[in-house]
């Protein structure tokens, strides 16, 4: 077992939860469903993560074992995500960063593995120098496959509302000290999870 954070890539979206892989609620200009997969477009969405990495950097981390990917987050300035304009709560300056997604495995969830992936991308802010994150919450059992974080996560991780609203209100987290992640990550992702089963390998029938 070899569990550890990597950059975000488009495969482990794909792997992570069906209908996350060409999904570009966030990316989309038009307004949508308040929903996972209300609107895909892999050029869309291949074009978007290209202007991320080549305008901001990075766009978010990946837990992963061995070959197994158990949870992504995605992060990036509100500028590349222009659905937040015809969210309820306006958009926030398009300069300052957005926890857009968090999705993990059904199988690793309650187990601490959000909070890792939180604090992963809040070191990488801490050493981009930035000074806050935004992020648009909703009510835990309202929505079937919402495409943000949960309301309750956000609150218990620090997170305060910005811009209160009955189902998506817009929260914000102060990026003051890196005391809470100086922790290796990686060595956390160990503890948090039982071995994780696999489909067994048939192997190859014999050419003789």
């Amino acid at each position: 077992m070899s569990r550890r954070l990597k950059p975000l890539t488009l495969e482990a979206v794909r792997a992570t939860a069906p209908g996350c892989g060409s999904c570009v609620f966030w990316e989309s200009d038009a307004r949508v469903e308040v929903r996972c997969g209300a609107a895909c477009d892999d050029a869309l969405l291949r074009a978007r993560i290209s202007e991320i990495r080549h305008g901001w950097g990075e766009f978010g981390r990946a837990a992963v074992d061995d070959d197994l990917v158990l949870g992504f987050v995605k992060c990036a300035p509100v500028s590349f995500f222009p659905q937040t304009r015809w969210l309820p709560t306006g958009a926030p300056e398009p300069s300052v960063p957005l926890l857009a997604c968090l999705h993990v495995r059904e199988e690793t969830r309650s187990r601490g593995l959000e909070k890792v992936l939180l604090h992963a991308v809040m070191r990488d802010l801490h050493a981009r120098g930035e000074r806050e994150l935004f992020a648009y919450g909703v009510s835990g059992g309202t929505h079937v496959a919402p495409p943000m974080p949960d309301l309750k996560f956000l609150l218990e991780q620090g997170f305060v509302i910005e811009r209160p609203h009955a189902q998506y209100p817009l929260l914000k987290l102060e990026v003051k000290s890196l005391a809470a992640w100086t922790e290796s990550l990686e060595s956390a992702l160990g503890f948090l999870l039982p071995p994780l089963s696999r489909p067994q390998r048939v192997p190859a029938p014999s050419a003789e």
